[in-house]
């Protein structure tokens, strides 16, 4: 097992760094990006540039590269959502994600607001969905980046610190333990499979904010979506009732000087 990793690894390390993090940082870029990122692996591309990694330095340049170019497939989707509208779900890839898949993101941001744009960064299908859906609502471009930043960041950086991580924790070992590359390859499957039943735990737990009934079918024009700051428009009335201000009141103009 050892000279199939060390081969692994060396392989991975022959290519050129510029090269190597470039491609990361593509795939990632095509992974968060609508209809095109529901079929480029970018965690794996991820997974194994980072396994690369020579040194620290290595490992943030990677991260970074990776994380602008997470922001820069999600911000694709978004402009495209607010440059197309709903007309995007009526082209030949919007019809193959299915209208099942747009009504949930639709009914996921306008549940949850802000937080449906971080969360979504690690659920399937959603990832790629909820930026466009986002383009379409009322949130404005800085919102936007302001939720998917962090879970972008964090999502680069447990990827990429935990594959360099391996990688290191192998070369360090192979000359003194034969079952270094056993060692390897356990951290990586633990690591996939936590990946994995983190996201089934967490899509179970938002799955009541999402439209998952077949009777749930509103269009992206029917649905009231939550402003930038994450109220709604009837608990924004609800807050000025209970500071005693009658929302339905007429507002009355303030005396202009000539």
């Amino acid at each position: 097992m050892n000279d199939i990793v060390g081969w692994l690894i060396e392989l991975v390390q022959s290519v050129d760094p510029a090269l190597r993090t470039s491609l990361a940082g593509l795939a990632i870029m095509l992974e968060t990006s609508v209809l095109i990122g529901l079929v480029v692996p970018g965690d794996t591309i991820v997974i194994t540039a980072a396994m690369g990694v020579r040194d620290p330095i290595d490992g943030v340049i990677l991260a970074v590269v990776v994380i602008i170019g997470a922001l820069i497939g999600e911000s694709i989707g978004f402009w495209l959502g607010r440059w197309l509208g709903p007309k995007i779900r009526t082209t030949w890839l919007g019809r193959k994600i299915g209208e099942k898949n747009w009504v949930r993101a639709e009914v996921y941001l306008q549940r949850r607001g802000g937080p449906a744009i971080f969360i979504s960064r690690f659920l399937p299908v959603l990832h790629s969905l909820v930026p466009v859906t986002v383009g379409m609502s009322t949130f404005t471009y800085r919102r936007f980046i302001a939720w998917t930043l962090p879970a972008c960041t964090l999502w680069a950086t447990l990827y990429v610190s935990v594959a360099a991580g391996a990688a290191q924790t192998y070369q360090q070992l192979s000359s003194q333990l034969h079952w270094a590359g056993y060692l390897f390859v356990g951290i990586i499957i633990v690591f996939a499979i936590a990946v994995f039943v983190a996201k089934k735990v967490l899509q179970r737990r938002e799955s009541r904010h999402i439209g998952d009934s077949d009777d749930e079918l509103p269009r992206i024009e029917d649905v009231e979506f939550i402003g930038d700051d994450g109220i709604t428009p009837e608990q924004a009335d609800d807050d000025l009732r209970a500071m005693g201000v009658d929302p339905d009141a007429p507002i009355r103009p303030r005396d202009v000087k000539d």
